[in-house]
């Protein structure tokens, strides 16, 4: 468990995700926290978690993402996508973007809306402390954490995994 004292580490200054007021964690039903730390810059971090399109090469539960306001491969400010998580068809908005910081969209399926929020913090050391954060409500978000109640966390595990080892194996190609 790293310490106050190992300066590698540690992020070099706190930020905080910027929730919209109707999707604040206090009032969600479901409500999950990730994070990683990668040895890569933000900037390489950024890049790859923008580029919306490759999701599916290295995240298994992102399927048939298509852009519906602007072309891909990726996100931009107000990007709207439609995609498939979690076996619902979800339409995304980004609504927080500010390169190598902050990056958030809602999204509104059937019986599922929320807000998902990444933090990118770069390090004394030259990597990135990652942080992914997601409130949702409905009834299928509320159903979906009441059967499989850690399985919205290990996916969004599985994600960060994957964004690490993209990251950490340079940039994506054009």
């Amino acid at each position: 468990m790293p310490t106050a004292n190992d300066q590698s580490i540690l992020p070099v200054q706190a930020q905080q995700i910027q929730w919209p007021e109707k999707y604040l964690p206090a009032n969600a039903q479901v409500f999950v926290h990730n994070e990683i730390t990668i040895a890569a810059p933000p900037e390489t971090v950024w890049t790859w978690l923008i580029r919306a399109e490759s999701w599916p090469e290295w995240y298994s539960n992102a399927h048939h993402i298509h852009f519906i306001s602007t072309s891909g491969p990726n996100l931009r400010d107000r990007s709207r996508i439609r995609w498939n998580t979690f076996g619902v068809r979800i339409t995304s908005k980004v609504l927080e973007f500010q390169p190598y910081e902050r990056l958030g969209w809602d999204e509104h399926g059937i019986g599922v809306t929320g807000y998902h929020a990444w933090l990118l913090t770069s390090l004394p050391n030259g990597g990135t402390h990652v942080v992914s954060e997601e409130a949702q409500n409905g009834w299928l978000a509320k159903l979906g954490n009441t059967l499989m109640p850690r399985r919205k966390e290990s996916m969004h595990q599985l994600w960060l995994e994957g964004l690490r080892a993209r990251a950490e194996a340079g940039l994506p190609t054009l």
